[in-house]
Formats: C-alpha cells, structure tokens, sequence
C-alpha cells in the first residue's frame, strides 16, 4: 500500500506542477502584459497578469520575504505528510494538492521574479483577484484538509 500510495502523490504532484507550468507558460509567451480575452461575457476571462505579491496584491514586491515563507511552509507541509503517510490517503493528497501549489508559484518567483496569474473571475459583480493552477492547487488542498478534519471531529467516516 505505501508504494501504491507513493506513485499516487508523485502522480499528483507532478501533473499539477506540470499543468500549472504549461499553462503559465502558455500565458508568458501568447499574451501581453494586461491583456485579457473574455471567455464568457461578463464571468470569465484570460487576463494576464504579473503578480509580485500575494492575492489582491498583498506585500507586492517582497520577494526575500515569499522566498522564506515558501521554504518554511514546505518543510512543514513535508512534515505533515510524513505524519499522514502510514493511513490517510486524501489528506495526504490534499497535502500534496498544497505543496504542488507552493512548488509551482515558487518556480515563478525564482526564475521571473513575480508569478504569472491569468484566470478572471468576476462573481455576481466583485471581481475576484486573478489566479492560477498553483493558487488552484492551494485553495483545494486546505480545503480538503479542512473537509477530513472537521469530519473527523464529528466522526465521520471518510475511508480516508
């Protein structure tokens, strides 16, 4: 079973690192900065965009502190995998969900010095801050972790 386990998250893992990559890449070399193609009118669109912060723009620029905020949370999502590994498969695929997310946005910061977001929301008129696979990865990996957990409290079953 912990071989079984192991291909599983190294498949995870590098399918959604290898997806975010394309399809940054993809954005990098078809779009200009600020450029942005409506998909469904009003709803969705491609919009490139070159982000040196977090979501909505937060502490833009400061690359040394991304750089040791990854690191940190990547030994500690190591080690919460380590402690997941001997029977909890979906947290620790959600995990790997989480670290596949860090890896991919910390390639970005490291190779182009900001992270490449390009989907554009826009929910009943707020528009959303725009992302990519990697925040993708992120924001479903938590909340699965959160989803097990708050299970688990309560009892149930998740044949986890």
């Amino acid at each position: 079973m912990k071989l079984k386990k192991g291909i599983i998250l190294i498949v995870v893992l590098l399918a959604t690192l290898g997806i975010d990559q394309y399809t940054k890449q993809i954005v990098e070399t078809t779009m200009h900065v600020g450029e942005s193609h409506e998909i469904i009118p009003g709803f969705f669109s491609f919009t490139h965009v070159q982000n040196t912060g977090a979501a909505w723009g937060l502490f833009s620029g400061k690359q040394t502190m991304f750089f040791v905020v990854t690191i940190v949370a990547l030994i500690v999502l190591t080690i919460f995998l380590w402690s997941t590994w001997k029977d909890k498969l979906m947290s620790s695929v959600a995990i790997t969900l989480m670290i596949s997310g860090t890896i991919g946005n910390f390639i970005d910061r490291l190779q182009m010095g900001y992270v490449t977001d390009f989907l554009d929301f826009n929910l009943l008129g707020y528009d959303f801050p725009v992302f990519n696979v990697a925040d993708m990865c992120l924001v479903i990996g938590i909340s699965l972790l959160l989803l097990f957990e708050l299970l688990d409290v309560y009892g149930v079953k998740t044949n986890d």
